[in-house]
């Protein structure tokens, strides 16, 4: 588990949590050990409509800081994928008198590349997401249910796994940088 920071702003060591990350989350563990990210930032956030919009603010506020300016495509996509799945874990992964926990990894990857991972984890185990999240029949159109759409969309790539500390999960999305992106 990850020490909270004493300050919203502060990194947190993200080696700290190594030895208790779930096996299916060995391929970043391994990334990480060899080249740790160049940026990360954790949070826990009340499991209320408010946490999910600080996380969200605060996820902007975080980018610009590590050099992916506000009103870029990749600043807004990262933006709106923090916001689905922090709506999802407040909406679906809700515990009573629990919170959920924001992580960010911006992760340096192959010659100039970057891809950032954004994972959200709540305490609710038994509504899992549905691994594949494929297109609704347009005459179903409803207002709910299109999050992990969007997120599917916007992602390098896009999975869960069972949280290893305690119950719950934690859904996680990667934005990968165009070639050519200046962020």
């Amino acid at each position: 588990m990850t020490t909270k920071p004493a300050h919203p702003f502060q990194p947190v060591d993200p080696t700290a949590s190594m030895s208790t990350r779930n096996a299916t989350d060995a391929a970043l563990s391994a990334f990480l050990t060899q080249a740790p990210p160049a940026h990360t930032f954790a949070m826990r956030f009340t499991s209320t409509p408010r946490g999910a919009r600080l996380a969200r603010r605060l996820t902007a506020v975080r980018l610009d800081a590590w050099g992916i300016p506000y009103g870029t495509d990749p600043h807004e996509a990262i933006v709106l994928i923090t916001a689905e799945l922090a709506a999802n874990a407040v909406r679906h992964g809700h515990v009573p008198g629990r919170d959920f926990h924001l992580r960010l990894h911006d992760l340096p990857t192959a010659p100039g590349g970057r891809t950032v991972r954004v994972e959200v984890t709540d305490t609710r185990a038994e509504r899992p997401p549905r691994r594949r999240a494929t297109p609704c029949d347009p005459a179903d159109a409803e207002e709910t249910g299109r999050g992990l759409l969007l997120v599917a969309h916007l992602a390098a790539r896009w999975d869960w796994h069972p949280r290893s500390n305690g119950p719950g999960k934690t859904v996680w999305a990667e934005y990968t940088f165009p070639p050519g992106s200046p962020s």
